[in-house]
């Protein structure tokens, strides 16, 4: 079993509640549009993807392209629901606040966006300066780049480095990159973490006494 010695966290399902609020803002901007699509297939196009694929999917729906300035729209729209709604995974407080190992975050979604997030639920000052971000490097998962270049900048070493991932493409990234995958399964409503992730629990508790145990 692996002995760790620093952790990558994803953010959006791990560190933040963000999904949901995130997809019902895409479905109902979609259905303005005259998608007709709700929460189950939100689920099904949105979970864990790219903000590309995410518009790829809507268009195929739709049968024709989006307005130019959707994402541009819709980070809009996510941003002032974020500041309204958002809070922190339950428990992950706890854990970060308690991390005795180097550790920090690379998401998907924007570095703006992250450290937003990050700030409306307190967590911004655990993670100042250790945020990276696949728009930097223009690769998205289930690429394993944005974990590869977070080791590196960070100076950890893969060997002995966990991830905490909710989805199967970011845990696919995790394990494409050669990582140890937690899978953190409070929303994997469909049961399909355990088929990527090395470990799967269902609170940031079990997480933090794993870590703990393996460390």
């Amino acid at each position: 079993m692996i002995k760790i010695k620093s952790v990558i966290f994803d953010c959006d399902g791990v560190l933040v509640d963000s999904e949901k609020i995130s997809n019902d803002v895409l479905v109902s901007y979609a259905n303005e549009l005259g998608a007709n699509l709700n929460y189950l297939d939100s689920l099904q196009f949105f979970k864990g993807k790219s903000m590309n694929l995410c518009m790829e999917s809507i268009s195929k729906v739709l049968g024709k392209p989006l307005p130019e300035n959707f994402e541009k729209e819709f980070r809009r729209r996510t941003k002032i629901a974020f500041e309204k709604d958002i809070l922190p995974i339950d428990g992950v407080m706890d854990l970060v606040s308690t991390l005795k190992l180097p550790f920090c975050v690379a998401s998907s979604g924007p570095k703006l966006k992250i450290q937003s997030n990050l700030t409306h639920t307190s967590l911004i000052q655990y993670f100042e300066g250790n945020i990276f971000s696949c728009y930097d490097i223009q690769k998205w998962k289930p690429e394993p780049d944005i974990f590869i270049h977070a080791a590196k900048e960070m100076g950890f070493n893969k060997t002995n480095t966990v991830i905490v991932e909710d989805t199967i493409s970011g845990a696919t990234a995790a394990k494409n990159g050669g990582f140890f995958t937690i899978g953190y399964a409070g929303h994997d409503y469909n049961n399909d973490l355990p088929s990527v992730a090395d470990v799967t629990f269902k609170t940031m508790k079990e997480v933090k006494a794993f870590i703990s145990h393996h460390s």
